[in-house]
């Protein structure tokens, strides 16, 4: 199987800014990590932003979420991803691109767009992460369940089998990289105590299926 470089999502580090969120992610072996706008792209796997911290999605190496759905929202999104171009899209359930076939819409209304597919959003909103793979050019990692994005690795009610996902890659030839995320966002009903311990049971998960032959 093939070894992935293996990261993880800034926001596991809340409230530590970037700069010392990066610092403590190379202390802890994660080989990048996703972070906002304001920090170096050159060391660091790509600046993650939204529609709410920025005019838009920036030109370049960086991601923003896909709109949350409502009258109008599918037009700006297509009118900012081609106004962005190599910007990643990241679907989720509550937004206009929350499944295979408006993934497919959405890029043949942008062309060259591609995809930030996070496993815990495709499981969230019923759909099979394997199947969205196929369109992603980065991946963060979470288990999850119908209508929930967030669940600890080992929870029995999670739905992402890891090794399916690492064998799909295989597949597909991606070259891309891969980070785990968990983060504490109780305004968004998915309080969590201690996201960094969660998002190190989950790389551990993660390195060890890599590490099989």
């Amino acid at each position: 199987m093939t070894r992935y470089p293996l990261g993880v999502v800034e926001h596991a580090f809340n409230p530590d800014d970037s700069v010392r969120a990066s610092v403590r992610a190379h202390d802890l072996g994660f080989e990048h990590i996703d972070v906002r706008f304001g920090v170096d792209p050159e060391t660091l796997a790509l600046p993650v932003g939204c529609f709410t911290a920025a005019p838009g999605p920036q030109p370049g190496r960086t991601t923003t979420p896909a709109p949350s759905q409502g009258e109008g929202r599918w037009e700006l999104a297509v009118r900012k991803f081609r106004e962005a171009p190599g910007c990643l899209m990241e679907p989720w359930a509550g937004s206009v691109v929350n499944s295979v076939e408006t993934a497919r819409a959405m890029m043949a209304e942008v062309p060259g767009l591609r995809l930030l597919v996070d496993t815990g959003h495709v499981a969230d909103w019923g759909g099979d992460p394997l199947e969205m793979l196929q369109f992603a050019d980065h991946i963060q990692l979470r288990q999850g369940r119908p209508g929930c994005s967030q669940l600890h690795v080992d929870d029995p009610t999670g739905v992402v089998d890891f090794q399916a996902v690492l064998r799909r890659l295989d597949a597909l030839g991606y070259r891309g990289l891969l980070s785990v995320e968990h983060f504490d966002r109780p305004e968004l009903g998915l309080s969590l105590d201690d996201p960094l311990s969660w998002a190190m049971d989950l790389a551990r998960h993660v390195r060890a299926l890599m590490s099989e032959r």
